[in-house]
């Protein structure tokens, strides 16, 4: 094993360490506080590592007094429900000594599978402050009451057959500027879906062995983020194809809307609609991998975040091609319950209907669902792994969960309780050696 896959191999294991690490409960108690900082510090922390439970949601809150002055008052909670519903909450009074810190225990019942903001709420003394949480009660039972639409596969069955007929016209030049000692940076170009061309970055390792094959990572964007070349930072074994689909970064030649525009491109007609090209371009792709000899078909790997963990699920859905699949937070998951929940694409789509005399926001659902990220999610196939924030404003984590429990095939979910609609680090380091273990990359 070369010193670089044993590094590789380090940090998995490293990884794995710190992903199995729990907050343990610590009984109510004072003592000495180490800082002799003049202030006060509160913390609320879930005692599992996911801030997932069975029944009850258990946390401790505690109080770093930092002050020479006791602090006397009380800490109070507040439950909101998946879709706003407001439950009853609890409080209880405390009397919190000068230089100490006290620590309070907090039994929260739950109502069902799902997932549930918790306001803490500290009003003593000299401080008050709020912390928003979020915990989740069986997600693993949680199901979308929208159904699929009964022609759903034969839509993308047609999509992928105009795709077909398209002459893909691939290009793939050097880019030397960009390149450097340790890889080349090749310019992509092709034709999709209404002949449109769209463009993206191949980097590949320099090598000299003629015979070099490359496993394959195909990264694809997230909503109106234009992709760069990911640089190989010399690992051998690995090319990465960066796509700019229609509409966004070098591929804006047939669609430059504005930002909010993009979302709403044509939504009053699913069959123009430019989620419909956009997916198309993700499969073109996986037809330009296949054309590359130096490049592994086996070992496709599809990963994003956002709009394109959305992207790498619908790609993997409907190309059985692809061999692994990773989506972060993907979006446009379970539509129809975004409504209540988030503002994204709800905001766009309302701004759009009201220039749309006659188009109505059921019409639009109607259409969107088409484009409905748990509608692809049964037909995966490959390996999965997802990534969820719990404090997402963007896509609700019990929309995520939808998707997640919609899939049969061998899948992993990672739950992070104190994201939003970021990616933590140590997914990405997760993700990376579980692709390099799938691949067989460090033997």
């Amino acid at each position: 094993m070369s010193i670089q896959k044993g590094l590789l191999r380090w940090m998995y294991t490293l990884a794995l360490l710190l992903a199995t690490q729990c907050v343990w409960a610590q009984e109510h108690a004072e003592g000495e506080v180490a800082s002799n900082e003049d202030e006060i510090v509160v913390s609320a922390n879930a005692l599992t590592k996911d801030a997932i439970f069975e029944n009850t949601a258990k946390y401790v809150f505690e109080v770093k007094n930092g002050t020479a002055t006791p602090q006397q008052g009380k800490i109070s909670y507040a439950i909101i429900g998946q879709d706003g519903e407001k439950y009853p909450g609890d409080s209880v009074q405390v009397n919190i000594a000068a230089k100490s810190v006290a620590k309070f225990n907090f039994d929260i019942k739950g109502h069902g599978p799902g997932f549930y903001r918790v306001n803490f709420m500290i009003n003593v003394s000299e401080y008050d402050d709020t912390l928003h949480k979020v915990f989740g009660i069986q997600p693993e039972k949680l199901v979308s009451n929208h159904k699929k639409p009964a022609d759903f596969d034969e839509f993308w069955r047609k999509a992928k057959a105009e795709l077909a007929d398209v002459e893909p016209a691939f290009q793939c030049t050097l880019m030397p500027g960009l390149s450097t000692p340790i890889c080349n940076v090749y310019l992509v170009q092709m034709q999709s879906l209404g002949n449109v061309t769209i463009r993206g970055w191949l980097t590949e390792p320099v090598t000299k062995n003629p015979n070099k094959k490359f496993a394959i990572v195909v990264g694809l964007p997230g909503y109106q983020v234009p992709l760069s070349p990911i640089m190989t930072v010399g690992d051998p074994d690995l090319a990465f194809l960066t796509l700019n689909v229609r509409g966004q970064g070098n591929s804006r030649d047939a669609i430059s809307t504005r930002h909010d525009e993009f979302v709403v491109h044509h939504i009053d007609d699913k069959n123009k609609y430019v989620m419909r090209g956009v997916v198309m371009d993700c499969l073109r792709a996986i037809d330009f991998v296949f054309t590359r000899p130096e490049l592994k078909h086996d070992n496709i790997f599809v990963k994003g975040g956002s709009m394109g963990g959305f992207l790498a699920i619908a790609t993997a859905s409907l190309d059985k091609r692809v061999n692994l699949c990773s989506a972060q937070s993907p979006i446009f998951a379970d539509i129809r319950s975004l409504v209540k929940r988030v503002t994204f694409p709800i905001t766009s789509i309302n701004l759009y209907l009201k220039t749309q005399p006659g188009l109505t926001l059921d019409k639009v659902l109607d259409n969107f669902d088409y484009f409905d990220v748990k509608n692809f999610a049964p037909n995966i196939k490959c390996r999965f792994i997802m990534s969820i924030g719990l404090l997402d404003t963007f896509v609700a984590p019990t929309n995520d969960y939808t998707v997640f429990n919609a899939m049969t095939t061998n899948k992993k979910i990672m739950v992070f309780k104190d994201y939003g609609h970021d990616v933590s680090p140590l997914y990405i380091q997760l993700e990376t050696a579980w692709m390099h273990d799938q691949f067989g990359l460090f033997y």
